[in-house]
């Protein structure tokens, strides 16, 4: 049977309605509507869910998401706080999880103090080690930075500093079909020896002057095949 899952990222909410120049809450809002109407399995949440990280904002935010019923998962971006966000998402929407034959790992890319991402060592060991020991026929990864030139005016030195270091694992196993992250406000897909790489649309503004707010919504299949659409409002 067919599987998929959406992913949200940046969507920005702070105390204030207005963020980089829009309303990011009821933008969001917008997208919920949206997503409300759509057949899928799970709601992944790629980052800078909250602009300043306050405790406020992800209240805000959880409130907004109470249409959705289906599960959400969650992970950090260059603008959240870790510990305001765990107080309001519990620590099981703060790991990977399994759709069908898939499963869904997160990373924390995230540095402290830095709009940069970066894996450690220590981090990428621990990827190794679950890909090795997952019972997942295919696994896609998600993280909030991109590990990969997005190819416009976006500053690539805002992205994964050690993307080499991250593709030195993904290289070494078949099950990983895909890889997908927020940060850069931007929709685009690449595809990497055979593994696709995907960039999620923001839910308050795109950085490259495209209109419109989107989500990426994937279809998972049990041949390993990956397939994303991107729906704009």
């Amino acid at each position: 049977m067919t599987k998929s899952f959406i992913q949200i990222s940046d969507s920005h909410i702070d105390d204030n309605k207005l963020v980089l120049g829009v309303d990011s809450q009821a933008n969001l809002g917008s997208i919920v509507s949206m997503i409300s109407d759509q057949n899928y399995d799970v709601l992944l949440i790629s980052g800078d869910l909250a602009h300043n990280g306050t405790l406020e904002s992800y209240q805000k935010l959880q409130k907004i998401l109470n249409p959705i019923e289906t599960e959400i998962y969650v992970l950090p971006g260059n603008h959240d706080d870790f510990s305001n966000l765990s107080q309001v998402f519990n620590q099981s929407s703060l790991c990977n999880f399994i759709i069908g034959c898939w499963e869904i790992i997160t990373l924390d890319s995230v540095q402290s103090g830095k709009v940069s991402g970066r894996l450690s060592d220590e981090q990428l060991h621990s990827l190794s080690q679950q890909i090795s020991s997952s019972s997942a026929k295919y696994i896609a990864l998600c993280l909030h930075h991109p590990p990969v030139s997005m190819q416009s005016d976006w500053d690539d030195e805002m992205s994964l500093e050690n993307p080499d270091d991250l593709f030195a694992v993904i290289d070494q196993f078949d099950t990983i079909k895909a890889v997908m992250w927020g940060h850069a406000h931007q929709c685009c897909e690449f595809n990497r020896n055979g593994v696709k790489l995907f960039s999620c649309p923001s839910t308050a503004l795109q950085f490259n002057g495209q209109s419109g707010i989107g989500y990426n919504h994937y279809t998972l299949n049990e041949d390993g095949e990956i397939y994303c659409k991107t729906r704009w409002l």
